[in-house]
């Protein structure tokens, strides 16, 4: 974990890819636990320390993760981000190159409990959900290509799921069709950018994470 940028109201993090947003059935000590101590140690803090989960990240996805300090921010956070405010960019290596540079994918997906695994579909079907993204090739090397993506809407493994769909599955992604999985049990997607206008202070934040360490990303870098 990095600390990207921290005020009163928020602290916004770099995760790794071995880190999980929330605790989970593994047991593992959750990503906001780490931050909570971090801050408790950093202001000597008795007691609990609050700190509020405003969105999440898959476990094998790095990249920028925005906490709330304070139960305001949160609230106006929670907020946002259901309302689409928060302009969230990642980039995803894939081994594939798409069809069009750039383009607009629509698909309905539908999310299995069992698998933790969703299903896109090119017209809506019964429980599926519109999920919306804008993808735009960036750049490759010898092997790889690199998509920088913007989401419009924030479902289910939506990035992994549409991509996947498109005939680009991200590298590692063994779930959704990639052919090798990644040494560090990740994979290559990485949330890149973000910027939301303050839940408290109303300036524009505007926040980029280092790319993760690796040859791969090098050569992206």
């Amino acid at each position: 974990m990095t600390v990207v940028y921290e005020d009163n109201h928020i602290i916004v993090v770099n995760k790794t890819v071995s880190e999980i947003v929330q605790g989970d059935k593994t047991g593992d000590i959750p990503l906001s636990d780490i931050v909570k101590l971090y801050l408790k140690e950093k202001y000597q803090k008795p007691g609990n320390v609050f700190l509020g989960v405003t969105h999440r990240l898959d476990r094998p996805v790095s990249g920028l993760v925005v906490f709330a300090k304070t139960g305001k921010a949160l609230a106006r956070l929670n907020e946002m981000f259901r309302t689409g405010e928060v302009k969230k960019t990642y980039w995803a290596v894939v081994k594939n190159i798409p069809k069009e540079p750039e383009g607009e994918l629509v698909h309905f997906l539908v999310r299995n409990e069992k698998q933790n695994k969703s299903y896109a579909y090119e017209k809506e079907v019964p429980n599926s959900k519109k999920a919306v993204l804008h993808y735009r090739l960036i750049d490759h090397s010898k092997t790889y290509n690199l998509l920088e993506v913007d989401l419009k809407t924030g479902r289910h493994h939506q990035i992994r799921c549409q991509l996947a769909k498109m005939g680009c599955p991200i590298k590692g992604d063994l779930k959704y069709g990639a052919q090798r999985s990644n040494p560090d049990g990740g994979i290559c997607l990485h949330a890149r950018k973000i910027s939301f206008v303050h839940p408290v202070s109303k300036r524009l934040i505007e926040l980029e994470a280092p790319l993760p360490d690796g040859s791969l990303w090098k050569e992206f870098g």
